[in-house]
């Protein structure tokens, strides 16, 4: 079996929590903000629902018609399905995984450019960062309201919390560069 995607992972671990069908999931996934974590778009739910279906790990159990509303197939989790979702889980848990970011890519290029450029790309980067910790902080603060457990938004937490991280590294560099404390082989 091909390892599971992320969408895959968690499409898993809502039918874990009970029978659902397509539309709910997404509705979910929306209201916990998951999307913040998980590329999901409708269509994309949809083709990960067909997929896991072919692959036997959840199984369709009932259709329901709501008035004028298309039919709505309902699925559930099937034994291999909990095998698989806690496996991939445990995998990602367990090992670190080297996802090629671009950023840090970028800081290796950096050098390509002039001092004043780099500074104000990172300076733009600095207030991009301060915008997305805004927001997972308002994030966070709407899912303890509306009282959903921590365990379904930890992610958020741990999102928020690199983000200031990178943003403190950010800063320190930022004053390296300005103070020209790191030499800049553009800088002639």
């Amino acid at each position: 079996m091909k390892s599971l995607t992320p969408l895959a992972v968690a499409t898993l671990a809502l039918l874990n929590e009970g029978p659902m069908h397509p539309y709910e999931m997404y509705q979910l996934l929306l209201a916990r903000h998951e999307d913040r974590l998980v590329k999901v778009r409708p269509g994309s739910l949809y083709h990960t629902v067909e997929r896991l279906a072919l692959d036997k790990l959840i199984v369709a159990t009932g259709t329901e018609r709501e008035g004028n509303r298309p039919e709505r197939t309902t699925y559930e989790i099937t034994p291999l399905g909990q095998e698989a979702l806690e496996n991939r889980v445990r995998e990602v848990l367990t090992t670190p995984i080297n996802e090629f970011p671009q950023f840090p890519w970028a800081l290796g290029e950096a050098h390509n450019l002039s001092r004043d450029e780099v500074l104000a790309a990172l300076n733009q980067h600095i207030a991009e960062l301060d915008a997305l910790i805004d927001e997972f902080t308002t994030i966070i603060e709407d899912v303890k309201q509306r009282e959903i457990p921590e365990i379904y938004w930890v992610a958020g937490d741990y999102l928020r919390t690199t983000r200031l991280a990178e943003r403190a590294w950010l800063a320190t560099f930022i004053a390296r560069l300005e103070s020209k404390e790191i030499p800049w082989q553009l800088d002639t």
